[in-house]
């Protein structure tokens, strides 16, 4: 189920912050309903994901000390899972009251669901359909409370998206290489390839976070003196990504949820990010 993973899933919390409708009991609510279903469902692709690749996880590295391709889960455990979180996130989804919520989540498990049986294996598609998740995470959150997204913000979470998993893909190339068995399309991809997707993919991510948050600003006042807050949250956000661009370039990156754990300027930058972004929001 891979709980290192629902890290991702903090991204249903990106429009309601955003739109500063998470300090009403309702809608914080509603978020975290969301949240959770998310957790699930991810975790039930997750589950058959894993029956899937059991051959090939057995010839990588690290991945051959999953449970089902080390052998410590019984197979008929696993699928029985695989079915039962599914269903679970949907009817969770179903008391948020929304059936937009329900919508999204099952669109999430439709999209992972094809990329697991036949997108995985497509080179570029597989980027693509990866990002959609998230996008789909900032979608359900945005649904839950009824707000709504700007195109900017859209742009942001795609192209900050396909960042991340380029950069995982980059990383994984520079780890394993094409060895066989690990991963169809990474015997498709070359770094330079995938260096211009990442240059192409930062570009758009700075831009369009830069775009939101500069028309979405306002001088909030703070005592006498009347800080822009929105602009001044590019600045941590400009150092999280460069940050997490050096991680890549010296040979890390393949799982993104280990670097956000670990890496302390990630975090540091990360916390001061939502920290000034939370001073836009709620002292306007």
């Amino acid at each position: 189920m891979r709980p290192k993973q629902w890290l991702k899933n903090v991204l249903v919390f990106a429009a309601p912050g955003a739109a500063g409708v998470l300090d009403d009991p309702s809608s914080l609510w509603r978020t975290v309903v969301a949240f959770v279903a998310f957790c699930l469902a991810a975790s039930g692709i997750y589950v058959w994901n894993d029956l899937r690749d059991i051959e090939a996880d057995r010839l990588h590295p690290t991945k051959r000390n999953r449970p089902f391709a080390a052998g410590r889960v019984p197979l008929g455990v696993a699928r029985a899972t695989g079915v039962a979180l599914p269903v679970a996130s949907l009817l969770l989804c179903a008391a948020t009251g929304r059936w937009q919520t329900v919508a999204v989540v099952a669109t999430y498990l439709v999209v992972t669901t094809a990329y697991t049986v036949r997108l995985k294996e497509v080179a570029v598609i597989d980027l693509v359909t990866v990002a959609s998740g998230f996008v789909l995470r900032a979608a359900a959150g945005a649904v839950a409370v009824d707000v709504p997204m700007s195109r900017w913000f859209v742009l942001c979470v795609t192209f900050g998206s396909l960042f991340i998993v380029i950069g995982k893909r980059y990383a994984e190339l520079n780890e394993v290489g094409t060895a066989a068995g690990t991963r169809a399309t990474l015997e498709t991809y070359t770094p330079g390839f995938l260096r211009i997707l990442l240059s192409v993919s930062l570009g758009g991510a700075l831009i369009s976070y830069c775009v939101w948050a500069f028309e979405t600003s306002e001088l909030d006042p703070v005592g006498d003196l009347e800080l822009p807050f929105y602009e001044l949250s590019v600045v941590p956000m400009i150092v999280a990504l460069f940050r997490y661009l050096l991680v890549l370039e010296r040979g890390e990156g393949s799982a993104p949820e280990e670097v956000f754990a670990s890496d302390r300027v990630l975090q540091m930058s990360g916390a001061i990010w939502i920290f000034v972004y939370a001073l836009a929001v709620y002292t306007s």
